[in-house]
């Protein structure tokens, strides 16, 4: 056994690996003999097997990781989507890997990044919307990977596309969609120039990159959007300097403002520009009326009607002392991203009112780029808790907690939560939590799992089913265990915990 593992040691071909059977037999060896080391050659293979997919698994996480952080520090996107495709085509280990967007203006799509490409026609041909193996990703929202492209009539070929594939000379391609919101805004591609098929594997990790590559994309555009007002204020800036003393105030609270964002600063710094600069007391709140900055004690109850009211006009509304600024999405009422209520000590100017809209605007991006980046980590921390439950013997699921900063082998609680509300705020809410409190979150059917840090089961489920409770208004019921090593049992203890709650009616 010593010989093969050395070959193990030294990561040796797997037909080096018939070295020692055939010195044997041409030795003169025993039938015994060379049984045995026919026995030890395979198991050698075996283990060679499971070392070469721990390995590809782990620089599979390493470039997820990597991808991550490319998103956490954004600044730009062609960089961020070009590391993107040459990691896809890296893990993939295909010739070629290519990523298309959706042109709304044209009604058709284009090639915005490759990698390995080479000839000039595939780099800058367009693709009519809904036409070849990208647009049958696109009217679906599934992956689909095809062996021959040309043999395959699942797709609608023209001659365009089949000319740029025939020219850069592709057989086997794999096509997933990049998704932003419920809308298939572009695809990611991996590509053979010969026939191959696709594993389920592989398909899973292009599309955990696509999903990278929509976040990238979007926080692009969010930044894009800071960036146009920071240079609206600015020019405001410009313009209200000669006028007076209160058009000056505007002016070094909007210039505070845009470095605060540039510089990486936070809600909290916001609010503190605005207090500074026009007084008052400053209350922030989120898309569903919790504070962020400021005592919820200051909001009295015409606030909510006048948030409103903000909406639907575009603009700040005075009730009372109160100046309130609410900005939401796409001038949608029913998701504000924050609110602004300032309390003032005297009257409004206007200057007051566009420093108070300024400071909501730049809240709400603020907000939402925070809410991109923090969905790209809370799908990878679901995906480690799902892995857990579901598949507790796949190798390095220590390692990816270790990443994500979690210590398996310190107490947890696994808690699961039923509840008869919105699944996607139970799942949302569950996600805050998990990030929070450095635990780990999913959604599973009609329940929410939670991996806390704690050794009280009985007292984190309490908290956990009240807490969601207020937030869905209505009741939660939910079970906890103890997760020591084995985080797939506590799972189904804490299952039929909650179950039992149910049928007592508690």
């Amino acid at each position: 056994m010593n010989v093969f593992l050395e070959l193990l040691a030294r990561e040796a071909s797997a037909v080096e690996f018939e070295g020692p059977v055939l010195q044997a037999r041409a030795a003169g060896a025993d039938q015994a003999t060379l049984e045995e080391l026919e026995r030890e050659k395979v198991a050698a293979l075996r283990i060679r097997a499971v070392m070469r997919r721990r390995a590809r698994r782990e620089a599979e996480l390493s470039a997820l990781f990597d991808t991550a952080k490319d998103l956490a520090g954004l600044r730009d996107i062609d960089a961020v989507l070009a590391a993107i495709v040459r990691r896809a085509r890296g893990l993939l280990g295909t010739d070629v890997a290519y990523l298309t967007l959706n042109d709304a203006e044209r009604g058709d799509t284009y090639m915005r990044v490759t990698d390995g490409v080479i000839t000039a026609r595939f780099r800058s041909v367009r693709l009519p919307l809904g036409a070849g193996l990208g647009g049958l990703v696109a009217q679906t929202g599934e992956g689909y990977a095809t062996s021959d492209y040309f043999a395959d009539e699942r797709f609608r070929h023209t001659i365009t596309i089949d000319d740029a594939v025939t020219e850069e000379g592709l057989v086997a391609i794999l096509g997933v969609p990049l998704r932003l919101g419920g809308q298939v805004i572009g695809v990611l591609f991996a590509a053979d120039r010969g026939a191959r098929p696709f594993a389920r594997e592989e398909i899973a990790l292009l599309s955990s990159l696509a999903a990278h590559a929509s976040v990238a994309i979007d926080t692009a555009r969010l930044l894009e959007e800071t960036r146009a007002a920071l240079t609206e204020l600015s020019e405001a800036n410009r313009l209200i300097r000669n006028h007076s003393t209160a058009i000056e105030r505007a002016a070094d609270a909007h210039d505070r403002m845009t470095g605060l964002v540039l510089r990486g600063g936070g809600v909290e710094d916001v609010a503190a520009v605005v207090t500074e600069v026009i007084g008052g007391k400053l209350t922030v709140l989120d898309g569903t009326g919790e504070p962020l900055v400021g005592d919820p004690g200051d909001v009295d109850p015409s606030v909510p009607d006048a948030a409103r009211a903000s909406r639907a006009l575009g603009r700040s509304v005075e009730r009372g002392r109160n100046l309130i600024a609410s900005v939401d999405v796409g001038g949608s009422e029913s998701a504000p991203l924050c609110t602004l209520v300032l309390r003032t000590a005297g009257p409004v100017v206007d200057t007051d009112r566009r420093i108070l809209e300024r400071a909501a605007l730049v809240t709400a991006l603020l907000l939402l780029f925070r809410r991109s980046v923090a969905d790209a980590e809370g799908r990878v921390r679901g995906e480690l808790l799902d892995d857990l439950i579901a598949r507790p013997d796949l190798a390095g699921l220590p390692d990816r907690a270790r990443r994500l900063g979690l210590d398996l082998a310190e107490p947890h609680v696994l808690v699961t939560v039923t509840h008869d509300g919105q699944r996607e705020r139970a799942a949302f809410w569950a996600s805050s939590e998990a990030a929070l409190t450095g635990g780990l979150a999913t959604a599973r059917g009609d329940e929410v799992v939670l991996l806390l840090p704690g050794d009280k089961p009985g007292v984190t489920a309490k908290r956990v089913a009240a807490e969601l409770s207020a937030s869905l208004g209505r009741p939660a019921t939910a079970g906890a265990a103890q997760a020591r090593s084995d985080v797939a049992a506590a799972y189904e203890e804490a299952r039929r915990c909650a179950s039992a709650l149910v049928a007592l009616g508690r």
